[in-house]
């Protein structure tokens, strides 16, 4: 859903959202569109060919014309990014407004299901993707599941480090303790994920091991899987550890789910960018090493207390 990094332990407990249930927010497969993040540099906005932004330039023309960068993204996935109030808000637009500053443009952030974003960024209908998504070398190289080309792949400039974490309801009924407790049960995911991959992969251990296999339930989106944990059908949910333990703090104030276990599998989350856009590439990459080089892109994650997933430079394609 990558390059593996030492796991992370825990996320700050101060985290400026919402404090409503978090499965009452707007589904992937909704259209939340003109949500727009990072106010444009001197000069630049819709329409605009010029700005005193100091990366404008690096920008391809047609986005130095249009004064904006559009953006797929999955937004159900507090605290990365999730619908509040109408508007796409969280981690990843805070990150882009601060690029948006360096580079003089808009990012215009629209929602759709995650394992759909990759074609609407081949298909030119987004510019970037900007959702959480793992840099693996199958998305580079346009591989599915089962290794068969599907696609050109794309490019990823890595921008956060989050690992995969199981959570369950409150109370931890059935004493899940980590993912290699999952063997047999019902377990709830969102689909083309890197998570449900990691549980597709323990499950083939379980049986190795002669254990049945994990039943593993696949949905459009992470609230629907949300749901089926919290309504007791699945034992267990999958998730990147940042929206874990997000959902065990603000779901139903703190009484709907619970973190089991460390995370595993620590990979880079990437901005998706076309292969055959290296200028869009290079002038995103170029404004992330500005923002971490001025302290925007750590003050726009320690907002939403995910800020020990922060990068210390930006780096290209380092999933595996």
């Amino acid at each position: 859903m990558a390059t593996r990094r030492p796991t992370r332990r825990t996320l700050a407990t101060v985290l400026a959202a919402t404090t409503a249930s978090l499965l009452l927010s707007a589904c992937g497969d909704q259209t939340a569109a003109g949500q727009g993040a990072g106010g444009a540099g001197a000069g630049a906005g819709a329409g605009a060919a010029k700005s005193d932004a100091p990366l404008f330039a690096k920008l391809p023309a047609d986005i130095r014309a249009a004064g904006v960068i559009k953006v797929g993204t999955d937004a159900t996935y507090a605290p990365m990014e999730f619908v509040e109030n109408g508007k796409i808000v969280g981690v990843d637009p805070d990150v882009a407004a601060a690029l948006g500053k360096h580079l003089g443009v808009r990012f215009e952030f629209t929602s759709g299901t995650f394992d759909s974003l990759i074609t609407s960024l081949n298909s030119g209908r987004q510019d970037i993707v900007m959702s959480s998504m793992n840099d693996t070398m199958a998305r580079q190289q346009g591989l599915d599941d089962k290794g068969q080309k599907t696609g050109n792949g794309v490019d990823f400039v890595d921008y956060f480090v989050a690992g995969t974490v199981v959570y369950v309801q409150r109370g931890n009924p059935q004493q899940i303790r980590s993912i290699a407790d999952l063997c047999g049960k019902k377990t709830a995911v969102q689909r083309g994920t890197i998570f449900e991959e990691a549980a597709k992969n323990r499950s083939k251990e379980c049986e190795a091991s002669g254990k049945p296999a994990i039943a593993i339930e696949s949905f459009p989106t992470d609230a629907e899987a949300q749901t089926r944990v919290k309504a007791g059908g699945a034992v267990a949910g999958v998730n990147d550890y940042p929206v874990a333990a997000y959902l065990a703090l603000k779901a139903d104030g703190g009484n709907a789910f619970e973190v089991v276990g460390n995370q595993i599998e620590a990979g880079p989350f990437g901005i998706a960018v076309a292969k055959d856009n290296p200028e869009l590439r290079d002038a995103v990459k170029a404004a992330l090493a500005a923002c971490i080089a001025d302290g925007s892109y750590q003050k726009a994650l320690d907002k939403w207390g995910a800020g020990t997933g922060a990068v210390a430079s930006a780096n290209v394609n380092t999933g595996s």
